[in-house]
């Protein structure tokens, strides 16, 4: 499964009230493990950020001037995140401004192009209800080293959250073979369990709980109108 942890910035929250993607940073995991194969860019959004914005990822204005327009790397973007599952923290926020980049150059929305998305954030919410669930409180729950992060930064977040979403899918390494290079598509990987190493326990009813069984099904053959399927095999096999 070849998986995309993509993070955004932005020069405001609107998308619709006309705010721009200002950087892109994705990082590419393979069977659950880093590549290497990353996208990293900065883009001209034709527009000044908001000073709270700047505040939060501290990309001046005059830095993006020169930077390539996001309809100049469009195309790039799509090709890298073609048929991935897309990771994202609160995804519906940086889906809105990717969907809006790709409205203005006459493109369909980002679901058109890849596999499946999937929110950490919302992930989060379920394992850590009632808890706070940003992404520097994931890493300080789940210990991943964030002390580099004195801003938000597309690529540094994007790698932080790649080590949150395998730390809060931990779970899931016992099902994992590490084969060395990634299989091809032709490749079929088999994993044989031999259950004869385990003894399961017959627990019986007692008779306290066979009675209340036979009463409910007494009760359900009457609402039937005698026509339950037990009933009916009883007689005829009587």
């Amino acid at each position: 499964m070849r998986q995309i942890v993509l993070d955004t910035e932005t020069t405001g929250l609107s998308a619709e009230g006309g705010d721009r993607i200002i950087e892109l940073g994705c990082v590419e995991l393979y069977a659950r493990k880093l590549t290497g194969n990353n996208l990293h860019f900065y883009f001209n959004p034709e527009r000044d950020s908001h000073e709270d914005a700047l505040k939060v990822h501290g990309i001046s204005n005059e830095f993006l001037r020169d930077k390539p327009k996001f309809s100049e790397l469009t195309e790039e973007i799509l090709n890298y995140l073609s048929d991935a599952e897309i990771i994202i923290h609160n995804a519906a926020f940086d889906i809105g401004f990717l969907n809006k980049e790709l409205e203005r150059v006459g493109k369909k929305p980002l679901k058109a192009y890849v596999d499946n998305v999937i929110d950490t954030l919302a992930m989060a919410k379920e394992m850590f209800p009632g808890k706070r669930n940003s992404l520097d409180a994931l890493c300080d729950r789940l210990e991943v080293d964030n002390s580099g992060r004195t801003l938000h930064g597309a690529l540094l977040d994007a790698e932080l959250l790649a080590d949150v979403y395998i730390n809060m899918t931990r779970g899931q390494e016992a099902l994992l073979i590490d084969a060395g290079d990634a299989p091809s598509d032709s490749q079929t990987v088999t994993v044989q369990v031999d259950l004869s190493q385990f003894t399961l326990p017959i627990i019986l009813a007692n008779a306290q709980e066979l009675a209340v069984h036979e009463d409910v099904l007494t009760q359900l053959d009457k609402s039937s109108g005698g026509q339950t399927v037990w009933r009916q095999t009883q007689v005829a096999s009587a």
